[in-house]
């Protein structure tokens, strides 16, 4: 085995919290070292350049790492979970494929516990982290209307992008109920920003953005990262954290781009690899000293996984809509995301309306449910199908529950032989519940539009990736993994950024609130580094 130079700090994982800690690090000069078992992403090779950009996103740019299977990718049991894992390795990580949808959580997600008598209340707030939003808003580049009275208060960087007919359909719909709607923050450029080209509405967001306007982090945060020092090492694939005789992270063992095993001795160690890859590596960091895998006192590495169940409710009206022109989610509503005593559940959800998807999608899904025939009337009905979808997404909060869970599969290997994750995972009696209410009020407001041939999909439920909770956060050591800034409570020189410290998962998309995290947990390592090990 090969042996690198001791770095001060290395980060495993490349996307939005490793790309938000190494940026935030850089300015303590210390050697700063991040590995990633991707690759850069070429702009150029993303599937908007061309014309069959509908059907890479289904091969080489799909979702899922099973049916994607690049050579960069590990692939991950998921026989025995209702939901489907989503993720992406590259510099970037899932933001290269992620809608940019830029949502916050609120200040109740906090406090569920004390709120709502379920689960556990965060060791810290929403104020806690409300300054390293708005930082995180300014690095990111967000798009968005200030004043929304379903969120606290705060002024993205840049205005909302368009409502489009579609959004402007939503929004008289809503007003017409009188229930709570507003303008999107996106993580999509509406004017030239930092660099980045504005928005021209080229087609679906999500397998690339090759004009630049979708804020992935490996052209936000990692330029200025680079530039101020930190060092990239990309198609290095992790395979343990080593620990020395005190019980202390001493670096980790990785393949390189030969597949060379080589060792890289850190003084600090971060994890940045989602809520799947992180408890994957810790779990399979067994030593005599962790017998149960590193910083895994508590038992509960791996387990509370919430992922986010994602029911979606379509129809079809008569008057054209955008069809796929612009960033995919153009308005939200909060009228149901606080608990309400009147309901069988608690917590809430974001009903989320969007714009839809490409011309060889509709005929695809369409004939899938039926609704597109083949024969004499296909290319009829087809018009009356194609930029006419209305289509609402339900964001469900997922309550941690400890049988849903990260472990090691016992058979399935990745192509460096290390164990693949296997994921158990069920939905929840009142995640259940919840997710009846919002297909019942998404269906309310589509046939309040006007909208016929509705159709329901339950199924559609590994559509979002969010993957959360697998080493939660906490003050207790016995009920948690790391700190209340992200320091693992068993091995003080290890940290985790990513979205397995999360306690509760709200019914927002997450990278708003990841990326916030891993920046607080970045400032409270400087304002510590005389006592960081204390």
């Amino acid at each position: 085995m090969s042996k690198n130079e001791m770095v001060d700090v290395l980060i495993i994982g490349a996307g939005a919290s490793g790309a938000a800690v190494a940026w935030s690090l850089a300015d303590t000069k210390m050697r700063i070292l991040c590995l990633e078992q991707g690759d850069w992403m070429k702009p150029t090779d993303y599937p908007t350049n061309g014309r069959d950009w509908e059907a890479r996103r289904y091969t080489d740019f799909e979702i899922s790492p099973n049916r994607r299977a690049r050579d960069l990718d590990y692939p991950i049991n998921d026989d025995n979970s209702v939901m489907k894992i989503a993720n992406f390795n590259g510099v970037g990580g899932g933001t290269i494929l992620w809608t940019a949808h830029f949502p916050r959580m609120h200040p109740s997600d906090f406090r569920v516990k004390s709120l709502d008598g379920v689960a556990d209340d965060w060791p810290i707030s929403y104020w806690n982290l409300e300054p390293y939003f708005e930082q995180n808003d300014r690095m990111v580049g967000v798009s968005g209307l200030p004043g929304d009275p379903g969120v606290p208060p705060h002024n993205p960087p840049m205005p909302p992008i368009p409502l489009g007919r579609t959004g402007t359909r939503y929004g008289q719909v809503m007003n017409k109920l009188g229930w709570h709607w507003w303008p999107s923050d996106v993580a999509v450029a509406t004017r030239d920003y930092e660099g980045r080209a504005k928005c021209i509405n080229l087609g679906h967001c999500t397998p690339g953005c090759a004009h630049g306007a979708k804020a992935s982090a490996d052209i936000t945060y990692w330029p200025l990262a680079l530039r101020a020092g930190v060092e990239l090492r990309t198609r290095c694939r992790v395979r343990e954290i080593t620990t020395n005789e005190h019980g202390m992270a001493s670096g980790v063992v990785y393949y390189d781009p030969e597949g060379k095993e080589v060792f890289q001795p850190a003084e600090v160690v971060i994890l940045a690899s989602n809520g799947v890859g992180t408890p994957r590596l810790l779990l399979n960091s067994a030593s005599s000293r962790f017998p149960n895998g590193l910083a895994n006192s508590s038992g509960l590495v791996g387990k509370n996984l919430m992922l986010h169940p994602w029911p979606q409710v379509r129809g079809y009206v008569e008057d054209e809509m955008d069809g796929d022109r612009g960033p995919m989610t153009c308005i939200w509503s909060k009228q149901f995301y606080e608990t309400d005593p009147e309901r069988d559940f608690v917590r809430g959800y974001t009903l989320q309306f969007m714009r839809v998807t490409g011309p060889a999608s509709e005929a695809i899904q369409s004939s899938l449910v039926g609704h597109l025939p083949w024969g004499r009337d296909h290319h009829r009905v087809y018009r009356s199908l194609v930029n006419h979808r209305l289509q609402i997404g339900v964001a469900c909060e997922d309550l941690p529950e400890e049988h849903n869970r990260v472990t090691l599969d016992p058979v399935l290997k990745d192509s460096h032989g290390i164990p693949a994750p296997r994921i158990d995972y069920t939905i929840s009696a009142n995640c259940a519940r919840m997710m009846e209410h919002g297909i019942a009020r998404a269906t309310e407001i589509l046939e309040a539009a006007g909208a016929k041939n509705l159709y329901t999909s339950r199924t559609l439920l590994n559509y979002p990736g969010h993957l959360l909770g697998t080493c939660r956060m906490g003050d207790d050591p016995e009920r948690s993994v790391v700190n209340a800034w992200g320091r693992c409570h068993d091995v003080k020189n290890l940290f985790v950024v990513d979205g397995s410290i999360w306690v509760t998962s709200g019914g927002v998309n997450p990278t708003s609130t990841i990326q916030a995290l891993a920046l607080y947990i970045a400032d409270n390592m400087k304002q510590r580094l005389a006592t960081l090990f204390d």
